[in-house]
């Protein structure tokens, strides 16, 4: 994918972002990095997530230097294309279709050796060879990017997972091979019986294709779900831009022309019409009107424009025609800076580290060390060359990490399996890392923590007026206007009365309200201004009320009829039942809650006492959102954040932990890396503890994976491991982890 920030290589040196292949894990990235730095001048990161590498370098270095330094690191680089102009459907899952591929092929070629060897039952007279016939092709082609991945690494001097998985099947199928051809395991009747005790063999007799294909199979299965949820890192991107018009009614000659966004020029004048997307950044020349912000800004209130305003790409026309002059397009307006925001946040988040990696780096050089020592040992003794490799190779066999490649597959599976019947989508392992840590939460206000739209909230009136009579007048005026608070008392209107009736002569009057006539009464609705226009005042109650109402953060609306200012109606966006026991709950798991909003401080600071929230950051723009996780990263707290707007994806994907609601945009679910679909910020709660379940369970599974190899490895030195015992073993050890997992099925 190109480059969104279009960054371009420049003889006067600068920033570029080059897209990365072959990366394997988390030490392929630091390895890569290093290399890149050791460069005059250049600074790079790399995320293995994404898989880009953010680079930095001076003015005389050409930036196709980068890509060769990468490349005799063993991997591929990619300087960032040209922005096309128009961009279509998503391409088709190239990179993952050849990993489905070898994974689908090994998993059915695997299955019968795995039951061949399992169930003597099943060991006719020439089975070994089916064995043979069908494991060799899951070793060699199945296992490919695993063995590539250790040459790379074997080149560089380091040991990961891949070098284990290489080293213990290539082992495992190579002394099958030895056995077959050399030894006496190729002799027809030839059987695996359940002979348990300890004892020295020379391994003439004995193969482990059915350890081999397993293991190969069952680590393709774990890596091809990484590259899945992996590949979605774009994803959120591609959202967003997706978010802007696509094409626009351009002003030529005093006709309206319907052009591609792409062709739009600065200074051009455009159309909008009510319920149409702002096309780009630009001045309203004409027209007045109430433009939804609330994706960018966050604001629940629409925001009233009038000619000389400036209005943002891709919000939303709520009321009337304008004519817009465009300031700004393409890569300089307000949604392409938040495209950036978001890439900039991903790309500079913690590299991605897995445990068995890690281990693995300490632990692969001990095996291979050991194993050579086992071989020089029995040979020194003179057991005979066919003993001393049996035992070395069974080093290396026992050391093959089967149930360390399910280990954390399994218990993903059932993780998120349980996590999406309870409504939580997890993205990833390396997502819960990140609940173990986190200790501050920071939840976006509106459609997080309060509904996200306005609703009726209290209707006050004057002596002898009833709650019935207002909401009829008012909401039946108000049910003809498209404005969103309008929108909002019609709505509680006719839930709290039921049916409408129509309006007569009903005008629009421009950034004040509407009027006209209802059941033959002459109704205005809207600012006390346009009712003082008609010597409508609004009496000392009706008045303390609209005060106090605004102090709350609340926006209140005149209703007068028949020459007379009669009530106050107040409208809000309320806060969901919900938020105050969620805010408990989150509370409970020992984090401190921090809300953060566009609105303005009332607002923000009457939502905060409703749901028991101390910390509160109001009136922040998108960018500033990003700013606020930063500042608090800096403070040392480990950050996790919960957001429902487009607004908030760059500062989900800042955060350690990124929670989306479901409900909200597709961009801020895509930069996130838990999405809770209800909607119910209880479900946060929930999404922590079973994180945090998950990756305790992952790191049982690799504990015990990693006590079996240790435990064995003594045997097999010895020469001592009988290889049913190591079957039998290894299934045991695979079985634990895989019922282990199991026991998160049961998370309430």
């Amino acid at each position: 994918m190109a480059s969104i920030t279009g960054d371009k290589p420049s003889a006067a040196g600068g920033a570029v972002e080059l897209s990365i292949g072959g990366m394997t894990c988390a030490s392929c990235a630091n390895r890569i990095e290093r290399k890149l730095n050791k460069l005059d001048g250049v600074t790079a990161t790399v995320n293995y997530a994404t898989e880009k590498a953010k680079v930095t370098f001076p003015a005389d270095l050409d930036p196709h230097v980068l890509v060769a330094e990468v490349e005799k690191a063993g991997y591929t680089a990619a300087l960032p294309e040209p922005p096309k102009p128009e961009q279509g459907p998503e391409e088709p899952d190239d990179e993952l279709a050849p990993l489905r591929t070898r994974l689908l092929v090994s998993v059915v070629l695997a299955v019968p050796v795995i039951a061949l060897a399992m169930i003597p039952a099943l060991q006719f007279t020439y089975w070994q060879w089916l064995s043979l016939t069908l494991a060799a092709p899951v070793v060699v082609y199945g296992g490919l990017p695993f063995h590539k991945a250790a040459w790379t690494n074997l080149r560089h001097g380091a040991a990961t997972m891949d070098t284990l998985v290489s080293l213990g099947t290539i082992a495992a199928l190579g002394w099958s091979l030895w056995a077959l051809f050399l030894g006496s395991a190729g002799v027809p009747g030839m059987t695996h019986g359940f002979d348990l005790t300890i004892t020295r063999s020379d391994g003439a007799g004995n193969i482990y294709l059915e350890a081999a294909a397993g293991v190969t199979a069952f680590i393709l299965a774990g890596r091809y779900f990484e590259a899945r949820s992996k590949r979605r890192a774009g994803a959120a991107l591609r959202a967003l831009l997706e978010l802007g018009a696509k094409d626009v009614a351009v002003l030529r000659d005093g006709r309206e022309v319907r052009i591609p966004i792409g062709e739009l020029r600065v200074g051009d004048r455009f159309v909008v019409r009510p319920g149409e997307k702002i096309a780009t950044d630009g001045v309203i020349e004409e027209g007045s009107s109430a433009v939804d912000a609330s994706m960018l800004t966050g604001e629940s209130v629409p925001v009233e424009v009038r000619p000389g305003d400036p209005v943002t790409g891709a919000t939303v026309n709520a009321g009337g025609r304008l004519v817009v002059r465009a300031t700004r397009i393409g890569a300089d307006t307000q949604l392409a800076q938040m495209a950036r925001l978001v890439e900039d946040a991903q790309t500079g988040k913690a590299q991605v580290q897995r445990l068995a990696d890690r281990i693995s780096g300490i632990f692969v050089p001990i095996v291979i060390a050991l194993a050579v020592a086992t071989l020089g040992y029995w040979l020194g003794t003179g057991e005979g060359v066919g003993a001393a490799f049996t035992a070395a190779v069974a080093v290396l066999i026992i050391a093959c990490p089967c149930a360390l490649g399910l280990a954390t597959p399994t218990a993903l599976l059932v993780g998120t399996g349980r996590g999406a019947q309870l409504g939580i989508l997890i993205k990833g392992p390396e997502v819960l890392e990140s609940t173990r840590r986190i200790d501050t939460i920071v939840l976006d206000k509106t459609g997080t923590v309060t509904e996200g739209r306005m609703t009726l909230v209290e209707v006050h009136t004057t002596a002898g007026v009833t709650e019935q009579e207002v909401l009829r007048l008012a909401g039946a005026l108000e049910h003809a206007s498209e404005h969103p608070i309008a929108q909002a008392i019609a709505r509680g209107a006719a839930e709290r009365v039921g049916e409408l009736p129509a309006p007569e002569d009903f005008a629009n009057v421009e950034g004040l309200g509407v009027q006209g006539i209802v059941d033959g009464h002459a109704v205005l609705v809207g600012r006390p201004r346009l009712l003082a226009e008609w010597s409508q005042h609004l009496p000392a109650d009706l008045t303390h009320a609209l005060e106090q109402a605004q102090a709350a953060g609340r926006t209140a609306v005149a209703v007068g009829w028949d020459g007379q200012a009669r009530a106050v109606l107040v409208v809000a966006d309320v806060v969901k039942p919900t938020s105050a026991q969620a805010i408990a709950g989150l509370r409970a798991l020992g984090l401190t809650p921090v809300l953060l909003t566009g609105d303005n401080q009332a607002v923000a600071q009457a939502v905060a006492v409703q749901v028991g929230i101390d910390e509160v950051i109001a009136e922040v723009l998108p960018a500033g959102k990003v700013d606020v996780v930063k500042r608090l990263q800096a403070e040392g707290k480990t950050v996790a954040m919960v957001g429902d707007g487009v607004n908030d994806a760059a500062a989900l994907a800042q955060a350690d932990l990124g929670l989306a609601m479901g409900t909200g945009t597709d961009v801020a679910i895509e930069a996130a890396d838990l999405t809770l679909v209800r909607g119910d910020l209880r479900v946060a709660a929930d999404a922590i503890r079973l994180s945090r379940r998950t990756l305790r369970t992952i790191k049982g599974n690799l504990f015990w994976a990693f006590a079996y190899n240790v435990a064995a490895l003594p045997l097999a030195a010895a020469g001592l491991l009988n290889p049913m015992i190591a079957g039998a073993a290894m299934a045991f050890s695979s079985v634990f982890v895989v019922s282990n997992s199991l026991r998160l099925r049961r998370f309430r």
